[in-house]
């Protein structure tokens, strides 16, 4: 059919003024085009490669000068992070040019642009990669960057450059990595940078980045000279570090609450610098604009009328359980405190059948029968109609010092019992609590029937003693959930996200009237939570609803619901999506093969260490108590056969197959003969804790107590001290492609990494691997501050696979890492009552993980496949 010109042009008009045939152009766009009456700038290049911040680093930078820069006048000042991509004159972003339109314009000052890309370290091994530094670099929180900037960088790049020293001249700007490099430069040099633009910032537990806004709400009382530009896609990213929509909103939020000048912008748009382009003239006229107005702080909270559910109302008919108060309890383990508790019964249990059991933080509000949650009345009416098993619930409150009189019937020892991190309050149930009521009630052990609930600060209780014990908790009930900076507990999503998903079940509910204050924004904060449990596959419900506020209105009006949900037998099936995943990332979920556990290699030995594999995939560890030195066939079959009768704390294989192990007590290094068991001594005078070896045959052993990494020649047995500092050099292992070396800090908080030479000299030292350190159950747990973290991650083993993750063993397991540092997540110990000392890849293809766990060995098969890129 032949449409008439007339029709057909309509057709086009209509399509046109929906968007659907011709997008409508940007407000913007001419500022991101050549203009020619336009003053044109100035871009010059240069290499920069003399870093004593990040030793070894090369990288590539540009200079714009504005043509309206007068030296004799200070020009304003701004640094780009991946400067290179923010420079291209036909990149998303097209800074000189957009530049050369806004001043002249007069729409921002003349202001001098510095592009600057991230380092990389050149490979000096044949064929070894260069190995990308922009991940810890950018990601980290510290001054380290700024310091490169300010002391490094900018001296060279503008040293004959009249560049204003106002901080509210010179400004910082970045994407995604560099959104967050560019906020933390500021946050670090607030005397250097007044002014942050960030694209699609990456806010998420890369390197820690979630903490933000709860450093940002501190600051209330004395907000830091900053204004902030923040933009994100709607369609960001949701992977193994976190959420970038939510985190970019929780930061708004943050720094509107704290006074910051700072405004969120929200487009279309993923994980690209398309839309932020878009936005990029609109950023700038903001970010310059001295009356640009703030986002304001927005108050949701309602009070709609509230009414119980309809199972939240006792029936006629239905058999009515028992509340039972209890003597008042004094805690041994929270030490001088009391509390009140009770203990429901429902008409159902029958002794002889063991019943399941719910525990409930603020025990006092869920059991009143005509407050708003009414656990008694709820539990009949489920229970009778079949639709959650007989349950025995223990109610129970929070601690009192017993020397203090109460003030408003508040509890003292309330936040430091709920809303602290770690194993003390699921103790305390597990020691003391539930034993009283497991002498008079049969409750059954399995924790499929066991289940914990509470509100607020009741409920990052809940999930806390659940994520501690999970094989005493399986189900979590969460209302108004205080998963934030009360002591710590938004560290719950990067963690989840990080760490092998738990047999836990959850539910949660909150609100957008929710609390912002101080310590957090709830609202935020349990969508952060909700998003990572879901993303790690958990069976997670969340109900949401606008408007209402810190209170129970809503949650109790779920709560019969909720109860249903987490009752309910359905199984379920975790499904994984990691479709978000970037270039590089090697997440967790995609490690781990679902139904695949640790397994028994090897029990009863006297203390295991000294993990390696040969190259058919044959394990080896070391019995230090027996002594011996055995053999595991890669598949599995048959006991582990004694190769020598020989104690070592390390071992591995060179390239001409010799065995070489490490024995500190007899301070030797020394080669064994596989098949006859045959010694010789390699090096004398040395004191090896454990050893990797270079494809060319140098022996590089860790030195524990003289803190530091030594070089065997193999044939001469000479020994030339490498490095030195590390507080207690442990595990060492090489990359695949032979170009770098990582060594474990038993007392410190990193794997260090260095570049390795064709000699085996070290250099381009860096603390690129961030462990994750174990909670001091004795420290002091300071209200409105982090958990009291040990120092030491007591980093031990380290071994490498075909892919290029790095994994070392810890204090809280086996962490993790990608080939630029990132932590990928934590494998936790098999016995973690026993100290896991070494790992390896062995078995078939090298795909099983191998682990000396106590007087143990356990191994686990994980989907390892090649990496897919830097």
């Amino acid at each position: 059919m032949k449409i008439p010109l007339s029709l057909a042009f309509a057709f086009v008009l209509q399509f046109a003024a929906t968007g659907y045939l011709v997008a409508a152009e940007h407000p913007d766009a001419a500022d991101r085009r050549v203009q020619p009456d336009v003053p044109h700038g100035e871009v010059t290049s240069g290499v920069f490669d003399q870093s004593e911040v990040f030793p070894g680093t090369t990288r590539d930078y540009r200079v714009y000068v504005p043509a309206q820069y007068d030296p004799e006048k200070p020009a304003s000042l701004m640094v780009f992070m991946d400067g290179l991509n923010y420079a291209k004159p036909n990149g998303a972003f097209r800074v000189p040019t957009v530049f050369d339109n806004l001043i002249a314009e007069g729409a921002m000052p003349v202001t001098v642009a510095v592009f600057v890309n991230p380092g990389s370290i050149p490979a000096t091994q044949p064929g070894a990669r260069k190995r990308s530094n922009r991940s810890f670099e950018y990601d980290s929180l510290s001054d380290r960057y700024a310091r490169f900037l300010v002391d490094e960088l900018l001296p060279v790049a503008i040293r004959d450059i009249h560049v204003s020293d106002d901080p509210k001249q010179r400004a910082v700007c970045g994407i995604s990595s560099g959104g967050i490099c560019a906020w933390t430069t500021a946050w670090e040099k607030p005397d250097q940078f007044g002014k942050v633009l960030s694209n699609i910032g990456s806010f998420t537990n890369i390197r820690g980045g979630w903490a933000y806004p709860g450093l940002i709400r501190k600051t209330k009382d004395n907000p830091k000279p900053i204004k902030v530009y923040l933009q994100d896609g709607e369609d960001d990213l949701n992977n193994l570090f976190g959420n970038w929509p939510l985190a970019n909103q929780d930061m708004a939020a943050a720094l509107r609450f704290a006074g910051y000048r700072s405004k969120l912008v929200i487009t279309e748009g993923g994980h690209t610098g398309r839309y932020a382009g878009e936005e990029f003239p609109a950023a700038l006229r903001w970010l310059w604009d001295d009356s640009a107005e703030s986002d304001p702080r927005e108050n949701l909270e309602t009070k709609p009328a509230w009414e119980p559910a309809a199972d939240a109302v006792a029936r006629e008919g239905v058999p009515q359980g028992k509340l039972i108060k209890m003597p008042v309890w004094e805690s041994e383990i929270f030490e001088n405190t009391v509390r009140d508790w009770w203990v429901y019964v429902p008409a159902q249990y029958d002794a002889g059948d063991p019943a399941a059991l719910m525990v409930f933080q603020d025990g006092k509000r869920f059991a009143d029968k005509d407050g708003r949650w009414r656990v008694p009345i709820v539990f009949d009416n489920l229970i009778a109609r079949g639709e959650m098993p007989p349950t025995i619930a223990v109610l129970i409150n929070p601690g009192h010092d017993k020397n203090r009189e109460r003030v408003r019937n508040k509890s003292s020892n309330r936040s430091f019992e709920y809303d602290s991190l770690g194993d003390r309050y699921s103790r305390f149930l597990l020691e003391e609590i539930l034993p009283a009521v497991e002498s008079q009630y049969n409750v059954s052990p399995d924790p499929a029937m066991r289940a914990i609930g509470g509100s607020s600060s009741g409920a990052i209780c809940a999930f806390t003693a659940a994520w501690e014990q999970p094989e005493q908790f399986s189900k979590v009930y969460s209302s108004v959930g205080s998963f934030t900076h009360l002591r710590g507990g938004n560290a719950y999503p990067g963690l989840v996200r990080k760490t092998e998903p738990k047999p836990i079940r959850v539910y949660m509910a909150d609100t957008s009237g929710d609390i912002d204050n101080a310590f957090g924004s709830w609202p935020w904060a349990n969508r952060r939570m909700a998003s990572s449990l879901k993303y790690m596959g958990y069976d997670v419900r969340f109900d949401w609803a606008e408007g209402y506020a810190h209170n129970a209105d809503y949650g109790s009006a779920r709560f019969p619901d909720a109860m249903r949900w987490l009752w309910r037998e359905q199984t379920h099936e975790p499904p994984i999506d990691t479709s978000d995943d970037l270039r590089g990332d090697l997440t967790l979920l995609n490690l781990l093969i679902p139904g695949q556990s640790w397994e028994v290699v090897a029990e009863e030995v006297g203390f295991a260490d000294a993990a390696c594999s040969d190259q058919d995939g044959n394990f080896y560890f070391s019995d230090m108590r027996a002594p011996a030195i055995y053999r595991h066939r890669a598949d599995n079959q048959g006991e582990p056969e004694s190769i020598a009768p020989l104690a070592v704390s390390g071992l591995e294989f060179g390239p001409d197959g010799t065995l070489y192990g490490c024995q500190g007590a007899s301070k030797r290094v020394i080669a064994i003969d596989p098949a006859t068991g045959k010694v010789r001594s390699v090096a004398e005078n040395v004191t090896p804790n454990d050893l990797a070896i270079t494809a060319n045959g140098d022996i590089l052993i860790t030195e524990t107590n003289a803190q530091q990494v030594t070089r065997i020649d193999p044939q001469t047995g000479q020994t030339t001290v490498v490095d030195t500092g590390i507080t207690r050099p442990n595990g060492i292992v090489i990359s695949p492609d032979g170009g770098t070396l990582a060594v474990s800090d038993y007392g410190g908080p990193w794997t260090w990494t260095f570049r390795v030479a064709q000699d085996a000299t070290l250099d381009a030292k860096m603390p690129t691997m961030t462990m994750r350190l174990p909670i001091d159950p004795d420290g002091t747990f300071a209200f409105n501050e982090p958990p009291p973290y040990k120092t030491a991650s007591r980093g031990d083993g380290s071994a490498v696979d075909k892919a290029g993750r790095y994994y070392v063993t810890s204090a809280v397991g086996v962490a993790i890492f990608d080939p630029t540092g990132r932590l990928c997540g934590i494998l936790p110990s098999p016995n973690p009552s026993r100290p896991i000392t070494s790992c390896i890849l062995a078995g078939p293809d090298h795909e099983y993980l191998y682990v000396t766990n106590g007087n143990a060995v356990y191994r686990r098969l994980l989907n390892i496949s090649p990496s897919t890129g830097d």
